[in-house]
């Protein structure tokens, strides 16, 4: 089974790093073993593959403020603190990481004679997609991975005149224009407040800017002072002010459908207001 699977990750790792969109399907009796040490690359494994395949995930998965998977569903698996020792202990044939991971970890896994793959955070709607198909190709799970490619992909339904929305991050900032959760606004309709004044990438927008230039939508993604103000509280006549969860923000994968769904319930609220 070892050997197996290395040899499958060996095949994956040659075909994604030639034709990241276009894997092959793998053997499904014969899989790689695997731990991940990325909440974002949790989501994604946590959908094509099972706790069988998938030895650890990062500790963030069972942490609800710092997880885009239920932690129902986290509890299924395995955790590790994302120590080389704890990693190497588990003897997986693939270890999933973001790019970030610190060179002497890597060098202890890879010393270790574990295979380490590295990824980045999607910034738009097809990197996403991409990456589910190698993280997938890697897993030897592309049939799954297609599927959930698939769901990620579905182009948004026709919509209306664009709605004017601003999203208040955590520490009342603002997401810049080249950001995933920016492309998904714009799909679904809605235009960027805080782009049209001139702000950018973690700009901060205190309550008092908010009141006295409100946007037709505020989506608060944080629990700073100034987001749970009272003044916020209760129906407001000139604008909509809806909370949106901080973990439908930074990672793709399935974390975009759901991005989407309340995206949509948003929208549509708007929509029935006067």
């Amino acid at each position: 089974m070892r050997g197996g699977g290395r040899a499958v990750l060996a095949a994956a790792l040659l075909l994604s790093s030639c034709a990241p969109d276009a894997p092959v399907a793998q053997p499904q009796s014969d899989t790689p073993t695997i731990v991940s040490l990325n909440p974002c690359l949790d989501a994604i494994l946590v959908e094509i593959a099972g706790p069988s395949q998938v030895l650890a995930l990062s500790h963030y998965s069972r942490d609800p403020g710092g997880s885009s998977i239920p932690v129902s569903v986290a509890q299924r698996y395995g955790v590790t603190g994302g120590t080389a020792e704890e990693v190497i202990a588990l003897k997986p044939d693939l270890v999933l990481a973001s790019i970030f991971l610190p060179q002497p970890t890597r060098s202890a896994l890879e010393r270790a004679g574990l295979t380490v793959a590295t990824f980045g955070s999607p910034a738009t709607v097809a990197e996403s997609v991409a990456q589910v198909r190698e993280v997938a190709a890697l897993a030897g799970r592309a049939g799954q991975g297609e599927a959930l490619a698939a769901r990620i992909a579905a182009p948004p339904p026709q919509i209306g005149a664009p709605i004017d929305a601003l999203l208040w991050q955590e520490g009342e900032i603002v997401a810049g224009e080249q950001t995933l959760i920016a492309e998904l606004l714009r799909q679904e309709g809605f235009t960027s407040h805080a782009a049209a004044r001139g702000l950018g990438q973690a700009d901060r927008v205190s309550l008092e800017r908010v009141l006295s230039d409100p946007p037709r939508v505020l989506l608060i993604a944080g629990d700073a002072p100034g987001q749970r103000h009272p003044l916020l509280d209760g129906p407001n006549e000139r604008m909509l002010i809806a909370d949106f969860n901080p973990s439908l923000i930074y990672c793709g994968g399935p974390t975009i459908p759901k991005a989407r769904e309340r995206l949509r319930a948003i929208r549509a609220e708007a929509e029935r207001r006067p």
